[in-house]
Order: structure tokens, then sequence, then C-alpha cells
């Protein structure tokens, strides 16, 4: 019999997460919804608090989808080029700037949202969240790639789109929203790579972490 076999409950035993981090805005420094866009396509393979160094400068050049529009890549280099893998990032950025106009077109659901050059599932669940949308999935980063595994809520995997998936058929979908997020701030706060702090853990006792490294 698997995890999810034994362990069908996991709402319940997750709640205490979802309450302690319900709402908790995410790490990329933000102010609105064309912010949050361009910041987690930059965010791509690099570090939240690297995208929120060179945000300010680079958003006082590029204030709305609109200017991004009427720019170009080449313009946008000097202000990302600390980004790891900006040339192709802003190309991503300009095309899509192209393609939504205005700020007031940004996606609100997830097919439109992958249409965007730049953008997978991962990604647009990060914006629908954050923008209070109706959640179509769950939030899969890094963070919830480890962690998943480690509470026993999916198989050891590093395919995000996978974890994802077996995450969306074993909870209900009124905790889509929080659940990714939640456990990503578990993952950055208590449930690290090494040295997990696991007397700290609210959902320690159904954890199956414990029972793996004995």
């Amino acid at each position: 019999m698997n995890l999810f076999e034994e362990t069908p409950n996991w709402k319940k035993k997750l709640t205490p997460l979802i309450n302690q981090y319900k709402g908790k805005k995410h790490p990329l420094d933000y102010q609105n919804a064309y912010q949050l866009l361009v910041m987690v396509v930059l965010s791509a393979q690099d570090s939240d608090a690297n995208i929120n160094k060179i945000a300010p400068e680079l958003f006082k050049n590029f204030p709305t989808m609109e200017v991004l529009a009427a720019s170009n890549a080449e313009y946008l280099f000097p202000f990302i080029s600390k980004v790891r893998n900006y040339g192709t990032k802003a190309n991503w950025l300009i095309e899509i700037a192209k393609t939504v106009k205005e700020d007031k077109n940004i996606p609100t659901n997830l097919q439109n949202l992958i249409a965007l050059k730049g953008i997978g599932r991962k990604s647009a669940n990060v914006i629908l969240r954050e923008t209070n949308q109706k959640s179509e999935g769950i939030i899969a980063d890094l963070h919830v790639i480890r962690v998943a595994p480690r509470i026993g809520l999916t198989d050891d995997s590093k395919d995000g789109i996978k974890i994802e998936k077996q995450l969306m058929k074993i909870l209900p979908p009124e905790i889509w929203n929080e659940i990714g997020m939640s456990i990503s701030f578990l993952g950055r706060e208590i449930c690290r790579p090494t040295n997990p702090k696991c007397n700290q853990c609210i959902i320690q006792k159904d954890c199956q972490y414990p029972f793996k490294i004995i």
C-alpha cells in the first residue's frame, strides 16, 4: 500500500500548515500584476533575492507593460544583465509585452498565462495565487518538489509537473491556491535541504520524513 492510500485525509492534516501561511505574500517584492509577471519570468533558475535587487531600477525605466512593449530586448539588457539567462528572458518579456500590450490585459487564467513565452504551469500558478484568481493547479516550485515527497504527499521526483499532478489528485481544489505556497514557505523556513528543523515543523506528526531517515 502506498503513502497516498495510507493517509487519505491530507486536507485535515495540512490545515495547520495552510493556516500558518495563508495569504502570506510571495518573496518576490512586486507591487502589481505587471511587476509580478515580469519578476516571475526573470526568477526562473535564479533567486528571488537577486530579482528583488534589480527590480527597482528595472521598473523605474519600464513602469508598465505598455512601455515595455514599445521597447526592445537590447535596451532591456543593462537592467537585467545580472539575471541568469538574461538574453533569452529579455526576448521573452518583449514578446509577452507586445502580446499583452497593457497591464489590464494580463491573463487571469492558466490557459492564457501558459500561452505566453517563458511562463509554465508553476509561474502561472504563482501569478494566479498572488492576484487572487481562481486556482487551476498547485504551485510546485523547487521547495515543493523537495518537501512534498518528504512529507509523503508524492513520489520522489524532480519533475514539477508530475509533483503538481500528484498533489492535485490527492488534495481538494479548495486548498489548491494556498497549499503549494504553504509547502514552499515550509521548505524555505523549516524543511531545509540539509538539517531540516523537524522539531519546529507544524505538521511533524503527520510527516513521513522522520521514518525515512531512521
